[in-house]
């Protein structure tokens, strides 16, 4: 799994340490064995995650500004766990509102030694941002307004919303909510992966 993930990363023209690389492999790893119990994703060959879920979160990774992250809606982690192994100085809070999710990235953090992630079971609406984050992460929300308007009290002044979607949401973006605009749309390349990736990007116009 270690040289599909170098051959992965070298289509990408990504460049990691070994030791990261490593910890990668052994999420997917873990996250295999555990789903086969937990149900925690609807991919179920290991190299097809390092595709789906791997590389499909790290692509992520130059466009984020800042030092203070929460994955709203982790699942197993993503694109969370992969962020904060490939960006080691960095903190990801993961949110989930199940509580099976949130003891396999507890499990995650334990083994892998990762200091940069904290799991919390709550819901989005419950859980307060104190202090505020510098960035919103999520590939969970069915759309940009559900994100902004659950999310909104989350980042702080200069903070941005970063929504991972398949095709460019032109619809979503038309309807997003007064006081929301976006800054950004990147368009992703993740080797080996059908269909079309995007990065969405947004900020709050606050007066």
């Amino acid at each position: 799994m270690l040289n599909t993930l170098t051959r992965l990363l070298d289509d990408a023209g990504i460049s990691l340490p070994e030791h990261q690389k490593a910890q990668l492999v052994a999420y997917v790893d873990m996250l295999n064995k555990w789903n086969k119990a937990y149900n925690l994703t609807s991919v179920r060959d290991p190299n097809e995650m390092l595709v789906r879920h791997i590389m499909d979160s790290i692509v992520v990774e130059p466009h984020l500004n800042g030092s203070r992250f929460i994955d709203v809606g982790t699942g197993p982690g993503l694109p969370g766990v992969p962020l904060a192994i490939v960006r080691p100085d960095s903190h990801f809070t993961l949110l989930d509102s199940l509580g099976k999710r949130v003891r396999f990235l507890r499990q995650v953090q334990h083994e892998l030694k990762l200091e940069n992630i904290t799991p919390v079971q709550s819901r989005v609406e419950a859980f307060p941002a104190e202090p505020p984050f510098d960035g919103v992460i999520s590939r969970a929300f069915a759309s940009l307004s559900d994100m902004v308007n659950w999310c909104h009290h989350l980042p702080g002044e200069q903070g941005r919303f970063y929504a991972l979607k398949g095709q460019r949401p032109d619809d979503e973006i038309t309807a997003l909510p007064a006081g929301f605009a976006v800054e950004e749309i990147v368009r992703l390349s993740v080797p080996r992966l059908d269909g079309e990736r995007h990065l969405v990007i947004l900020k709050a116009n606050r007066t």
